[in-house]
């Protein structure tokens, strides 16, 4: 998946200052690490390894509605998994693309396409998103997600 993020910034022809920035590369690099986790912290229904990823306070703009968590405690206590598997009849999620639209040394914005997949594993929603990842003093984590997904 890293090659695939780094191919689509050669082709979304970044500046040249942020093509020959190492920093801006290493921020892809870490960033993409944090988007890889935060799917599979999702797929496992595990709520404090999927806050783990995010960058808080944390922003998700979705449904007509910002929600903004303050901490990972108060993530932790808002999210249920196995009520959203039950509710949605969901088995898993998978990143169809991941995109850099801008990179910098201490943020990359990814312009995502996810699909959601029943337990039989067939496919039953595809939405758009926007990440924002941003470095932060411990890491990086997912600071903002603004998506057309309920």
């Amino acid at each position: 998946m890293r090659k695939t993020v780094l191919l689509f910034c050669t082709l979304l022809g970044l500046s040249a200052a942020h093509a020959a920035d190492g920093d801006a590369s290493r921020s892809i690099t870490a960033a993409q690490a944090v988007m890889d986790e935060f799917i599979a912290a999702f797929n496992a229904r595990d709520e404090a390894r999927w806050a783990d990823t995010l960058a808080f306070p944390h922003v998700r703009i979705a449904s007509g509605e910002v929600v903004v968590h303050e901490d990972k405690d108060a993530f932790v206590a808002a999210t249920d998994m196995d009520e959203f598997a039950r509710m949605n009849n969901w088995g898993h999620s998978e990143w169809d693309s991941i995109e850099v639209i801008q990179a910098g040394p201490d943020k990359v914005h990814f312009k995502v396409v996810f699909s959601r997949f029943r337990p039989n594993g067939e496919r039953y929603v595809t939405f758009n998103s926007l990440y924002i990842v941003q470095r932060v003093a411990d890491g990086w984590g997912i600071r903002a997600r603004s998506s057309f997904a309920p």
